[in-house]
């Protein structure tokens, strides 16, 4: 005989189902009336500016609301159908978060690490869904990955830059080709030597801690793709350090993070980063000990 907790819990599965059954035809109906409307045509919902979409009926401020609109990112004005989102809204939702679950999942493509011209090494984890569960294993590398490194990787560098997937390989190739030239640049007007840039696959921030001390290297910097939001899957994260060692704390980190197209650009923060170097090798410091 079923007791009450059960079948509560059976109830709410059934209508959670419906719930998602009921979203998923919604979806379907406005995807084929729009193709219809546009001569079988979907259009690319993502291209329409949320800063300028106004989905509110009968405002009573509009211009004020669009104004609101301009300093943020964030879904306001989207309206209401009954006590729903109206269906333009829902369908951007998911494909926002389509675009956020993709910047995670997929890999920075060989392409661009060759057109880099960066020699590629991973981390302890074997595949994405065991850095996802084990981040631990994204800061670490097998000795053979160390010695590869050692070998490939000139010794005693001022400067350590390196490249890593993080949580939105989107991040790593919408802005690696503009950063990485705008930092040696920058490096190198303060006469700053580089050591040689590569790729790590699955690795976190902590990965910079192994390759401080296998290249022993002055500041260590590593350019990683942040975790995605709705707003952008495009946001990289440049994270530095001077000696940095294995364990060390947060607070002995830098950071530049909300690196895109609608945040700080590229090259802007490759500017800003070379500064924040040259600073720490003035200073011989990093983190909050550094004055900046």
């Amino acid at each position: 005989m079923i007791n009450e907790k059960d079948l509560t819990e059976i109830v709410e599965r059934v209508i959670e189902e419906l719930e998602k059954e009921e979203s998923r035809e919604a979806v379907d109906q406005a995807v084929k009336r729009e193709a219809k409307s546009n001569n079988d045509e979907i259009v690319d919902i993502t291209d329409v500016d949320l800063k300028k979409q106004f989905l509110v009926d009968n405002p009573e401020n509009r211009e004020a609301f669009l104004k609101l609109k301009e300093s943020t990112s964030a879904r306001l004005g989207v309206g209401r159908a009954g006590p729903r989102y109206k269906t333009e809204t829902l369908l951007r939702f998911r494909a926002d978060h389509a675009a956020a679950m993709d910047a995670v999942f997929t890999d920075v493509s060989d392409q661009l690490i060759d057109d880099m011209n960066l020699f590629k090494v991973k981390t302890l984890c074997r595949d994405k869904d065991e850095y996802l569960k084990r981040p631990d294993l994204g800061k670490k590398f097998s000795d053979e990955t160390l010695a590869e490194i050692s070998n490939k990787c000139e010794k005693n560098p001022q400067v350590q830059i390196y490249a890593a997937d993080g949580l939105s390989s989107t991040a790593v190739e919408a802005n690696l080709k503009d950063i990485f030239p705008a930092i040696k640049q920058g490096l190198e007007g303060y006469n700053i030597k580089i050591g040689t840039p590569f790729f790590v696959q699955y690795g976190r921030v902590a990965s910079m801690e192994p390759i401080a001390k296998c290249l022993n290297a002055k500041v260590c910097c590593v350019l990683i793709g942040e975790r995605p939001g709705l707003a952008t899957a495009e946001s990289l994260s440049c994270y530095m350090a001077y000696d940095a060692e294995i364990g060390m704390p947060e607070s002995k980190r830098n950071v530049i993070s909300n690196i895109h197209a609608d945040g700080t650009p590229a090259v802007e923060a490759g500017a800003h980063i070379a500064d924040v170097i040259k600073a720490m090798l003035e200073q011989k410091t990093s983190g909050l000990d550094l004055d900046i």
